[in-house]
C-alpha cells in the first residue's frame, strides 16, 4: 500500500511528512519478483481479456439474476446534485438491465449500518432492507469488523479493471484495507471556498485562519460534527498543528489521545470567539454554508470536491468571484466507496448499479461539474479511445485548481480519530448550542 505499512492487519502508519498516495510495484512470478517487459505484456493481455471478461459466464448469470430485482441504495441525500445524480443513474440502470433503483435517503450512514447490525442480531440472514450503501470509513471499519458485508464482489465486476488501484487511495478506507468489500466510486479532497471579491489573500495555514478570524469576526463557521466537513475540518486542523502525525494512522489509548488531541482543542478554543455566532450555533451542513457565503454572511465556507466552488458558481449557487484555496502542505483526500451489506436481497442487482457506477459513461457524467464534479475513480489513459473521449470535453470549472494547486493529498487517519475526535468535541462544545 505504498509508503503505508499494515499494522496487525489494520492499521497503517504514514511518515510525518505529507505523503502522495501510491500503491505498490505490480508483482508476479512464484517468488513475486518485478517482471519488467513481461509484466507489461502481460497488462497488454489482460486490457485484451477485458472484453471477454465482460461476457463472461459468471457476470452473464449476474445479469440475469439481476433483472426485475429491486435495489435499495441508501445513500445520503443532503446535496440536490448528489439526489439528481442518483436518479439518473437509476433511470440508466432500469432501462439498460431492468434493475430497479430506490434512492433511500439518509441523513446520516449509521442509520443504515444500525439496521443490517438489527437484522444480523433477529437472524435475518439474506432477505435484508438495505442493498447498497454509500458508505464512509468509520462505517465500513465497523461493518468489516463484524462480518456485515458481502464479498469480496469488485474484481467479478468488468468495470472493475479500470480502476487505478496504483496512484489513487482506492484500495485502503481510512486506512483499512478494502479487501474487495467495497467499490470506489468517487474521488473526493477537502478544500475552503471563498469569495475573492471580499477575501482575496485567503489563509494558508491554521495559524494564519486564527489570526484572519480575529481581525473579521463572525466571518467563519464549520458544520457541527459529526456533520462529515466539520469533523474533517477537525482532522485536518490536527493534522497541520500535531508533531506527531504518524499517530494518527493507527488507534491510541485515552492518554496518547489527549495528549495528542490537545493542540487541537487549545486552537478551537482560541478560534471560537471569532466565529459566526460566537460558535453558539453552526451551520447544520455543506449546503447551508453555501448558502451563507452566497449571502453574505461568511467570507469562507468548506467542501469535499476539487470542483464545488465550480459547480456552485455553474447553477447559480455562488458569485462569479468565488475561488477555491487550500493549506500549504496538502489537504485530506479520500475515495467515496460502495458497499453491500451480507444479507442484502438483491445482491446481483446491486452488483450491476456499481458495475455501471464504475462505467466511463457514468463516470464522465458524475466529473462533469455542471453535473456534479469531482475527480473518476478510473485510469482515464488506459480506457479506449471512444470511453477516454468522454473525458476530453469536460471543463475544469472557474474556480477549480490545478492538481499542482491542489498540492499533495493527504490520507485519512484511522477511524479511531474521527470517532474519538467527534466524541470529545461534543464533549467540549455541544451543549453550548
Amino acid at each position: 500500500m505504498g509508503p503505508w505499512e499494515i499494522q496487525d492487519g489494520l492499521a497503517f502508519s504514514a511518515p510525518t511528512e505529507p505523503i502522495p498516495f501510491s500503491a505498490p510495484p505490480r508483482l508476479c512470478g512464484e517468488n513475486r519478483p518485478r517482471c519488467g517487459s513481461r509484466w507489461l505484456a502481460g497488462l497488454a493481455l489482460l486490457v485484451l481479456s477485458g472484453f471477454a471478461h465482460a461476457t463472461d459466464p459468471g457476470w452473464t448469470a449476474i445479469l440475469d439474476q439481476a433483472r426485475g430485482q429491486t435495489v435499495y441504495w441508501n445513500a445520503w441525500a443532503g446535496d440536490e446534485r448528489n439526489n439528481r445524480y442518483l436518479e439518473w443513474a437509476a433511470d440508466e440502470v432500469k432501462r439498460q438491465f431492468g434493475v430497479e433503483v430506490r434512492h433511500v435517503k439518509l441523513a446520516d450512514t449509521a442509520e443504515a449500518v444500525s439496521r443490517v447490525l438489527a437484522e444480523k442480531a433477529a437472524g435475518q440472514q439474506d432477505r435484508g432492507s438495505v442493498d447498497l450503501i454509500w458508505i464512509n470509513g468509520e462505517n465500513f471499519a465497523a461493518m468489516k469488523r463484524q462480518g456485515l458485508l458481502f464479498g469480496p464482489f469488485t474484481e467479478r465486476l468488468p468495470n472493475y479493471r479500470w480502476v487505478d488501484t496504483n496512484n489513487l487511495p482506492t484500495l485502503a478506507d481510512f486506512t483499512i484495507p478494502v479487501d474487495g468489500l467495497e467499490a470506489p466510486w468517487g474521488l473526493g479532497q477537502f478544500i475552503f471556498i471563498h469569495d475573492q471579491a471580499r477575501l482575496p489573500h485567503p489563509p494558508k495555514n491554521p495559524g494564519e485562519l486564527l489570526e484572519w478570524a480575529r481581525k473579521n469576526p463572525g466571518r467563519f463557521a464549520y458544520p457541527q460534527p459529526p456533520n462529515f466537513l466539520g469533523t474533517t475540518l477537525l482532522k485536518q486542523l490536527l493534522l497541520n498543528l500535531t508533531t506527531n502525525r504518524p499517530a494518527l494512522y493507527a488507534p491510541a489509548t485515552e492518554p496518547e489521545f489527549h495528549a495528542i488531541s490537545e493542540p487541537l482543542w487549545q486552537y478551537l478554543e482560541a478560534l471560537h470567539p471569532f466565529l459566526w455566532r460566537q460558535a453558539r450555533a453552526f451551520p447544520v451542513n455543506g449546503p447551508a454554508q453555501i448558502r451563507l457565503l452566497s449571502d453574505g454572511e461568511l467570507d469562507v465556507a468548506l467542501a469535499f470536491s476539487s470542483d464545488a466552488a465550480s459547480s456552485a458558481i455553474l447553477t447559480g449557487q455562488l458569485p462569479e468571484t468565488s475561488r477555491t484555496f487550500v493549506f500549504d502542505g496538502g489537504m485530506i483526500a479520500n475515495a467515496s466507496f460502495l458497499a453491500i451489506p451480507f444479507n442484502a436481497r438483491a445482491k446481483e442487482g446491486a452488483q450491476v448499479l456499481v458495475n455501471f457506477l464504475l462505467s466511463p459513461a457514468a463516470q464522465a457524467r458524475k466529473q462533469d461539474p455542471r453535473i456534479l464534479g469531482g475527480a473518476t475513480v478510473l485510469d482515464v489513459s488506459r480506457l479506449d479511445p471512444a470511453d477516454r473521449a468522454l473525458f476530453d470535453p469536460l471543463p475544469r470549472g472557474p474556480a477549480t485548481l490545478s492538481p499542482q494547486e491542489l498540492g499533495t493529498p493527504l490520507p485519512e487517519p484511522h477511524p479511531y480519530w474521527m470517532e474519538r475526535l467527534e466524541k470529545e468535541w461534543q464533549r467540549r462544545y455541544g451543549i453550548r448550542r
